[in-house]
């Protein structure tokens, strides 16, 4: 279902809005009272050889940052600066729009019935943003001066997520309804998509970078506010609404007067409309928006002084250090036991006739509950061992996984002539809310001990890395669990002679010669137990080898310079 299918997703994309709420406000005090972020990528113990031309430099731009013309800058709060705020809150809520319409696409190839294999292969579509870490530092490097930095990444990056659009718009639904046979082109819709995440996730690099510079120092904190409303505002749109105005049943009992066989919006009205809007906004910023970045023309800033063979070095000697190593592999494998009941069962849900967009509009009363949860819980994980609450979480979340494979079993039982009724979807909403309380209680414990344990030298890198390494600890075992359910399914053909359901073609021989294909054993059941046993396995052996990374002195967690 919308609701826990993409469970992943929203989670990846929470981290993702963090991690740059946490950049941003990563500061350290300097003279006068004045903040700002860390700068230098040498360990401290190796500060003689740090380049003080560069420091000196860094020094005259941050006191030019409060002068403008050699007089000292008048500040007038954010309402000078409203015109900036609301183009970076716009160019946030484009970068969610593709990745609305990507959580919103497995629940419609759900309905046409396509396999668990072909998800799994549609699944790798949410990797970019997990992994856009590797390529960042190309984007902050290679740019056009005369054009802009940020604007020579962002002007094509959404030209070309207009063009991908507009492409879309005319083939989606070709590519969905296949041939008749066949189904759905799942390797055409997986590489198309895929290249809009990459798009998007570079979009988001040059945006999270430009904000730094468009928003004055006093309103730099701004950014992260733009950063998490847009996206998730354009992730509502792109998903939720969308998936909403697309079902006729939805739109024929709540919008209309007279019944239609369609919803008022198709899948490539949307993306037809959304083109447009990527092609003429894009066109204005590159028009009419110049980046604020007389100083950065002076001066060389720290940032584009490090080469990108440096910053690759960095990250490879940060793996190295055997806490962070150890610490990674421990993400890499936590989220195991949770793969089945995350990634599969939103879409059992769909395929037991569960409405998609019912299931998507279940998901808006759960914004303020996930919004109040990382205030709650952050009060438990201010202290020295945040990981307490991530080891406690982790096997009611484990609990709350069977609990959704009971629900699966229970949804047949329940459906009656005219849907589900009213008491079935507060069951599922309860079961959502309790699930979002032990996944919040394990992400907040995360990333609050990954604050605690970066390097403040280097922290923006290191929190990166760690939040990079998090996301696809999700990742991998979601496409994995999709990839299994088929393989773990027993299925058999009955009114036919010598016929199998083995796989897609045997089952449609086994049609065509009058038969039926029965499930005896579906493997999302399977799947679920093997996964809650795996799951109970790490908590027991591995969690508590997690735990005691909390008692690793500070030193084991820094890192030596990159020669």
């Amino acid at each position: 279902m919308a609701i826990t299918c993409v469970v992943a997703t929203w989670e990846q994309h929470w981290i993702d809005v963090n991690v740059n709420t946490m950049d941003t406000s990563e500061v350290v005090t300097h003279k006068n009272g004045r903040q700002r972020k860390p700068i230098a990528v040498w360990d401290m113990k190796d500060s003689a050889e740090y380049p003080m031309d560069v420091e000196i430099e860094e020094e005259a731009l941050l006191e030019g940052s409060d002068k403008e013309n050699g007089q000292p800058k008048v500040h007038s709060g954010i309402r000078a600066e409203l015109g900036n705020v609301f183009l970076l809150l716009f160019l946030y809520v484009l970068q969610g729009i593709p990745l609305g319409l990507a959580g919103s696409i497995p629940l419609i190839m759900q309905s046409k019935n396509v396999s668990y294999k072909d998800q799994a292969y549609f699944s790798f579509v949410f990797w970019p943003f997990s992994l856009k870490l590797l390529w960042a530092p190309l984007v902050d490097a290679l740019y056009l001066p005369q054009f802009g930095r940020r604007k020579s990444w962002l002007v094509p990056t959404q030209y070309l997520l207009g063009f991908f659009m507009l492409y879309l718009s005319v083939t989606v639904d070709s590519l969905l309804e296949g041939d008749g046979h066949k189904g759905p082109d799942i390797l055409t819709i997986t590489a198309v998509f895929f290249m809009l995440e990459f798009l998007a996730a570079t979009q988001d690099i040059a945006v999270d970078g430009w904000a730094l510079t468009m928003l004055s120092r006093e309103n730099v904190g701004y950014a992260s506010t733009c950063n998490s409303v847009g996206q998730t505002a354009g992730y509502f749109l792109g998903n939720v609404l969308f998936l909403a105005l697309e079902s006729p049943d939805f739109c024929n009992k709540y919008l209309r007067f007279e019944p239609k066989a369609t919803g008022i919006v198709t899948l490539s009205d949307f993306l037809y409309f959304w083109g447009i809007v990527f092609l003429v906004s894009t066109t204005l910023v590159a028009i009419l928006k110049r980046e604020n970045d007389k100083q950065q023309a002076k001066r060389k800033s720290r940032e584009e002084v490090q080469g990108v063979m440096e910053t690759y070095k960095l990250l490879f000697s940060i793996i190295k250090l055997p806490s962070v190593f150890t610490f990674c592999s421990l993400l890499l494998t936590a989220k195991i036991g949770f793969s089945a009941a995350d990634a599969v069962t939103g879409l059992k849900l769909v395929e037991a006739g569960v409405p998609k967009e019912q299931l998507a509009l279940l998901a808006v009363p759960m914004v303020p509950l996930q919004i109040l949860l990382p205030i709650i819980i952050s009060k438990y994980t201010a202290g020295p061992r945040p990981l307490d609450v991530f080891y406690k979480a982790f096997p009611f979340r484990l609990v709350i996984g069977l609990g959704y494979t009971l629900l699966v079993w229970w949804t047949p039982s329940v459906r009656q002539e005219g849907g589900f009724p009213v008491y079935y979807y507060a069951v599922v909403l309860l079961s959502y809310a309790v699930h979002q309380v032990a996944l919040y209680g394990m992400y907040v414990a995360t990333m609050a001990f990954n604050a605690k344990v970066s390097d403040p030298v280097i922290g923006g890198t290191y929190m990166t890395l760690l939040n990079t390494v998090t996301n696809l600890g999700g990742n991998w075992p979601s496409t994995l669990a999709l990839w299994l359910v088929d393989p773990l399914t027993t299925k058999v053909c009955q009114g036919a002679v010598r016929q199998s359901c083995g796989s897609p073609e045997e089952a449609g021989l086994c049609t065509k010669e009058g038969g039926v294909c029965v499930t005896l054993l579906d493997g999302y059941y399977v799947e679920s137990v093997i996964c809650v046993v795996i799951g109970f396995g790490w908590w027991f052996w591995l969690g508590k080898k997690m735990r005691r990374l909390q008692e690793e002195s500070p030193s084991a967690w820094q890192c030596r310079a990159v020669k």
